[in-house]
Formats: C-alpha cells, sequence, structure tokens
C-alpha cells in the first residue's frame, strides 16, 4: 500500500472531530436536554447523508434492511442517547476517555455472541484496559458516588453496543458497503429519533438567544460533522489506508477530548492520563497482530 500522505490529514481530522464530540454535547446540554440533543443529532446524520442513502438503497438487498437498521441502532442512536445520558453528571473528557474501551468491547461482544475465539494475548489486552478503567473509577472523586458511578455505566453500555454493532456488520453485512450501511441506517435511525424530539418536553422555553442558539448549533454540527461526515472519512480512510491504520483513531479521540475538556475548565489530572494510556496498552495488546508462529 502506497505511503499517502492524505491519509495522516484523514486522520488527524478524524481524531479532532470524533475527539470533539463529548465536548459538543455537553454544549449543547446548555440549553437543551440529553434527549434533545441526541436526538438532533441523529436527525441532522440522516438528513446529511440522504443523497448517499438513496442510490445505497438499491445496492443493498431488501432482506437485509432490518439488519442495517438494528447496526444503525446499535452503532449510533442508543450510544447517542447514552452518552448525553451520562455528560449529564460527568466530564466529557472522561465520557472521551472511557470511549476508547470501544476496541475492547468489539472482542468482548465476539466471544459472548459470535462464538469468536479468543487469543491469549486478545484476552490479556481485555484485562489490562479494564484494569485502566477501575482504575480510572477509582480517581475520579465525583464518581464514588453510587448516583454519578451509575451515569459513567451508560458510556460503557453505550462502547458495549458499538462493539456489538462490529460484530453484527462483520457477520451480517460484510457483503455490503460500509458507507451504504452507514448512510441507509443514519437515516432510518432518524424515524425514531424524530418521535423522542417530539415526545420530549423542553427544558427550556424554545427562544432565539444567543445561549440557545450555540446550543442548537452544537447539536446539528454534532451530528452533520461529527456523525456523517466523519463516517465518510472514516469510510475513505480505510479505502487509502487500510482497516488497521483507520483503527489507530481510537489512540487519538480521547488525546483530544482531554484537551477539550481541560480548556472548559474540567480537572484533567496526571492520574487520569496515566489511567488513559493504561486502557490504550490494552486495547494495543487485545488489536495487535502477532508474529507467525506466535499464535496463542
Amino acid at each position: 500500500m502506497t505511503n499517502n500522505p492524505s491519509k495522516y490529514l484523514l486522520f488527524i481530522l478524524l481524531s479532532l472531530i470524533w475527539g470533539s464530540s463529548f465536548i459538543l454535547m455537553k454544549l449543547g446540554m446548555n440549553e437543551l436536554s440529553a434527549w434533545q440533543v441526541a436526538s438532533v443529532r441523529i436527525i441532522s446524520s440522516g438528513l446529511v447523508l440522504l443523497p448517499l442513502a438513496i442510490p445505497a438503497f438499491r445496492r443493498i438487498p431488501r432482506q437485509l434492511w432490518g439488519w442495517v437498521f438494528l447496526s444503525g441502532t446499535l452503532g449510533s442512536l442508543l450510544p447517542a442517547y447514552l452518552f448525553c445520558l451520562a455528560e449529564q453528571k460527568i466530564d466529557s473528557s472522561l465520557a472521551g476517555t472511557l470511549n476508547a474501551l470501544t476496541p475492547v468491547f468489539t472482542i468482548v461482544t465476539g466471544v459472548l455472541f459470535f462464538s469468536i475465539k479468543t487469543p491469549i494475548h486478545k484476552a490479556l489486552g481485555v484485562g489490562v484496559a479494564f484494569m485502566g478503567a477501575i482504575f480510572l473509577f477509582l480517581s475520579k472523586h465525583e464518581l464514588q458516588s453510587a448516583g454519578n458511578l451509575s451515569y459513567s455505566l451508560f458510556i460503557l453500555l453505550a462502547t458495549f453496543s458499538y462493539g456489538l454493532n462490529v460484530n453484527l456488520v462483520q457477520k451480517k453485512l460484510k457483503t455490503c458497503s460500509a458507507l451504504d450501511i452507514v448512510s441507509i441506517a443514519l437515516l432510518l435511525n432518524a424515524i425514531p429519533a424524530m418521535f423522542v424530539l417530539g415526545l420530549t418536553p423542553a427544558q427550556a422555553p424554545l427562544t432565539l438567544s444567543i445561549s440557545m442558539i450555540k446550543s442548537l448549533a452544537a447539536a446539528l454540527v454534532l451530528g452533520a460533522i461529527g456523525t456523517s461526515l466523519a463516517n465518510v472519512l472514516f469510510y475513505q480512510l480505510i479505502k487509502q489506508a487500510g482497516s488497521l491504520f483507520a483503527s489507530l483513531v481510537t489512540y487519538g479521540i480521547p488525546f483530544v477530548a482531554m484537551g477539550w475538556g481541560w480548556a472548559d475548565g474540567e480537572a484533567v489530572t496526571m492520574v487520569q492520563v496515566l489511567c488513559l494510556m493504561l486502557i490504550l496498552t490494552g486495547v494495543y495488546l487485545a488489536n495487535r497482530q502477532p508474529s507467525k508462529g506466535a499464535q496463542g
């Protein structure tokens, strides 16, 4: 594969876009509720990808549309609500850090639901990553109350959902284009998001105040750029550099999230950085390619 410089630009852009998603959720909830921010995110992402979804419907067999909808629910709809609900009580930087567990839960759900065998190095990586998450929980004073701890569990459930979706796509939608899956999935899942938005009472009176405009803009950017554009760029990165290089974005996202959290006045300690490094070490161990003759 050629060493195309544009792949590094895509890598940086994706790290910045996805890493900024957590602070955008926080900004959106200044005036909107968690349910509203997540709903606007999914609806706007579906509408942005509408031009891609229409021809994609012709390329994906009708009998697979149900699996595509489920993929969107697990990979976008549920996590969007779970992350927003979590950030009602926990820092955006912590949310970005815990998001790094997604590759670990891909392995866990593969074992639990798809009978995928786990080599020793993958099991070791899962253990190391969870150890880092546990140390992170213990180090954050705001998580030591049972109430706030339960909000962090929303993020673990979201990353579990991400991991389950990865395995679902590999098993049920392997023959379909990733971009076709994403565009159709987000368009279809915009429908239940519209119902949720319609049924959600306003957190505050809808006015044209500067604060309300900023919150709405944050939610729209989260959908149009943080979800739609990011997925298109990720698909392009896979085409240019391969899935292994594209997966390295996992390592960049939490550092961007931490940077935004620190800039917004959140407490980002060295202990939290060390816990993140432990989590990412586990992710590396779980996803590294063993040398020939060293299969475990």
